[in-house]
């Protein structure tokens, strides 16, 4: 299956800082599937509202808020209270099928297992997506996705917040500016809460098949939970947050983060098919992930930009600290580290709570920075990264995140896992979607659907 190729004019455009004007003219006439005139408020549902669906729905209701869906009412209670004129659902499906003439667009929020099928039937229908990072679950899943959505023609957009901060975007502009040079190796690094007071750990001892009889909650509705995972008895491990941890409901600390700190390279670098992926996972089991991975990509040479190399650290592990940063110098706990043939630019994960002048993109050594301009502006500041999808669903254009951008970005980091799974270094024809030196891999690039649930 063929991609089309994010090249860094496209990327640019996506991001541009001349915004659309605002013209109301009648949806016919503009067209397109789920097209919203500018005039009006776009018609949203909610896919999974508790926990991080919650803070999604709350960040778009400047429109209408009119369908809300959660498999566990006690968890969603809260978003139910908040917009009490929205439909109530526990099954995606039956609110998308009730509901279909009266949205337009679709925030998915969903732990990852359930993504993909969630965000297609949404697409399939026409309807404008939002979808959490990572994309989905399985490499075919986010090619699937990719697809269809240019397919389907609908506006999409890939939850990585930190896309419209003042940091990131400042961070990617140094390096197109030239700056650090041609860069050749990248460092990223997320070491933050994910081994310390691990839930997971707690269970190691149960195996699937033998987790006890326990009563399900009365307010949630288990077998709906699961979705298109393989069927197991409940159990509070795996839920409401620690399911990150279990292969078939989670992609590890890599799928967590991984997405959001990987970004600003691949805008940067105009990344978009590794060739070869190699990881040194911690360990791990057939059911739970890594506590801590190191994953390498090689990505080839892209006119002329040189190859780069770019590795990964979670779990205890970090990368080491360049000499030119000083002996006093400190990592923050997430982060990169982009190293040029002129110099080296560290970009911080700024955690969005953080004030909007800390943690900004700096040189290393940081005296360097006394003595630099700031580059030329190439992107739109001032618009949130929910706003930005909103303007676009109704404008009938691409966000900055889409699933051509986000898609490859995701299909890279889940392809670390794979590598994790395989254990060797695994080569990658992405244009065929196949693991060219070791075949029997492959079977790690997608999962069996419980009877019921496809794409």
């Amino acid at each position: 299956m063929k991609r089309k190729k994010i090249t860094r004019r496209g990327f640019i455009a996506n991001t541009t800082t001349v915004a659309a004007a605002f013209i109301i003219v009648p949806r016919y006439v503009l067209g397109g599937p789920g097209y919203v005139a500018p005039s009006d408020k776009l018609n949203i549902a909610g896919i999974g509202i508790g926990g991080k669906g919650s803070s999604d729905i709350r960040s778009v209701d400047s429109e209408n808020i009119v369908a809300l869906c959660d498999v566990d009412y006690k968890r969603g209670a809260g978003t139910f209270k908040r917009y009490p004129k929205a439909k109530k659902y526990k099954d995606f499906r039956v609110m998308l099928e009730k509901e279909y003439k009266n949205i337009d667009a679709v925030m998915v929020s969903t732990p990852d297992h359930t993504h993909a099928v969630a965000a297609m039937a949404a697409i399939k229908m026409g309807k404008h997506v939002y979808c959490q990072k990572p994309l989905a679950h399985d490499v075919y899943e986010v090619r699937a996705l990719t697809e269809a959505a240019r397919k389907y023609r609908v506006v999409t957009q890939m939850g990585i917040q930190i896309h419209a901060t003042d940091g990131l975007k400042r961070g990617v502009e140094m390096i197109k500016s030239g700056l650090i040079g041609k860069v050749h190796k990248v460092d990223l690094w997320s070491c933050k809460g994910f081994v310390k007071g691990d839930i997971a750990k707690k269970f190691t001892a149960i195996p699937k098949d033998k987790v006890p009889d326990l009563p399900v909650p009365e307010t949630l509705a288990w077998d709906l939970w699961l979705g298109p995972a393989p069927y197991r008895r409940y159990h509070p491990q795996y839920l409401p947050a620690s399911w990150r941890h279990w292969w078939d409901f989670g992609c590890g600390r890599l799928g967590d983060m991984g997405c959001h700190i990987m970004d600003p390279a691949f805008g940067a670098l105009d990344l978009h098919a590794p060739y070869s992926i190699e990881a040194h996972p911690q360990p791990f089991s057939e059911e739970l992930v890594p506590e801590g991975t190191v994953v390498r990509w090689e990505f080839a040479a892209r006119g002329d930009q040189p190859p780069v190399t770019m590795t990964w650290y979670d779990g205890y592990n970090m990368p080491f600290l360049p000499r030119e940063a000083g002996q006093d110098f400190k990592l923050p706990s997430q982060g990169g580290l982009y190293y040029g043939d002129k110099g080296i630019l560290l970009i911080p994960h700024r955690l969005l709570k953080t004030p909007p002048d800390k943690d900004l993109p700096t040189l290393l050594p940081v005296e360097r920075m006394k003595d630099v301009k700031p580059p030329e502006q190439l992107f739109e500041r001032g618009i949130d990264h929910y706003q930005e999808w909103i303007r676009a669903c109704k404008e009938g254009r691409q966000p900055s995140t889409n699933f051509d951008f986000s898609g490859p970005l995701t299909e890279t980091v889940l392809l670390g896992n794979v590598a994790a799974k395989a254990g060797e270094r695994i080569f990658w024809d992405s244009e065929n979607m196949n693991i060219t030196n070791m075949p029997e891999a492959n079977q790690y690039l997608r999962r069996e659907y419980r009877k019921g649930w496809s794409l």
